[in-house]
C-alpha cells in the first residue's frame, strides 16, 4: 500500500489475528514473521486503522505456511463472530476500525474468561496465549 503524506495507511487483518494480537509477546513462526507482527502490532497501538480482510492479511505476508487452509478460514468465521458480538461491530470483510484501549480491554477480558476463543481451538499457540492472559498480558506488545 503506498504511503501518502497525511494519509492514515490501513492494515488488512483476517479475523482471527485480532486474538493473536492480543497476546503477541514477541514470538511466531519465523523470525521475519515475528518482527512483521512487532512492528504491526506496534502501528496498531499507535492508533492506525485496520481493515478486516477474509485471507491471507498483512500479518501471514512472510509466512504464509498454513494461511490458505480450510481450518484457518473456519478460524476467522469463529473469531469474526465473538468479536463482532462482543465488540457491536460488524467484523466482516471491508469493515475499518482502531483497536482503541477501551476496545482492547474488553477484548483482552473476554480472552482471559475463554468467551471469545472458539477460534482458539485446536491453534498451536493456545496454550501460550492463555498463560499470557492469565498473567494480565503484562509482556504484549499491543
Amino acid at each position: 500500500m503506498p504511503w501518502i503524506v497525511g494519509a492514515q495507511v490501513t492494515v488488512l487483518i483476517r479475523p482471527h489475528h485480532l486474538l493473536c494480537l492480543l497476546t503477541f509477546v514477541g514470538k511466531g513462526y519465523t523470525p521475519a514473521f515475528t518482527a512483521n507482527m512487532a512492528v504491526i502490532a506496534g502501528r496498531l497501538a499507535g492508533g492506525e486503522a485496520l481493515r478486516i480482510t477474509d485471507g491471507p492479511d498483512d500479518i501471514c505476508a512472510p509466512y504464509m505456511g498454513h494461511c490458505l487452509e480450510g481450518s484457518i478460514a473456519a478460524r476467522d468465521v469463529a473469531a469474526a463472530r465473538d468479536a463482532s458480538a462482543l465488540l457491536g461491530l460488524p467484523i466482516e470483510k471491508g469493515a475499518e476500525f482502531t483497536l482503541t484501549p477501551a476496545r482492547i480491554t474488553v477484548l483482552r477480558a473476554a480472552f482471559a474468561q475463554h468467551t471469545i476463543r472458539t477460534a482458539c481451538a485446536a491453534c498451536d499457540w493456545a496454550q501460550l496465549c492463555t498463560g499470557i492472559g492469565a498473567d494480565g498480558y503484562k509482556q504484549a506488545v499491543l
